[in-house]
């Protein structure tokens, strides 16, 4: 039993500092929206999009803690990243130029 409680508590800190996470992204960026996907045996990522179209992500450990997390934060939670949530998404010249460096190998 002790240890199922160690394990919740920890569970919980993690749900907790995930939250403060977005919360911080969210009042920085005037507000945020955001969409959890699973990842495998890492755990699930948690894509944040904000008002002013910045974004982010954070990954946690599990989709259950990752799902926790969002909503504990109280943001806008996507079952997909679909056209009009993504296109909420403003990229710069870094992007572009990343994203061209990845298509040329670079």
């Amino acid at each position: 039993m002790a240890d199922t409680q160690q394990v919740d508590q920890k569970a919980e800190r993690r749900v907790a500092k995930l939250a403060k996470q977005i919360s911080s992204f969210a009042k920085s960026h005037g507000g945020a929206e955001g969409q959890v996907a699973y990842i495998g045996e890492r755990g699930a990522r948690i894509v944040l999009v904000g008002e002013d179209g910045g974004w982010g992500d954070l990954v946690a450990p599990s989709y259950e803690i990752a799902e926790k997390a969002v909503e504990k934060s109280g943001i806008t939670r996507h079952e997909s990243f679909d056209g009009e949530f993504a296109a909420k998404v403003t990229t710069g010249p870094y992007e572009w130029k990343r994203m061209a460096g990845i298509q040329i190998g670079g």
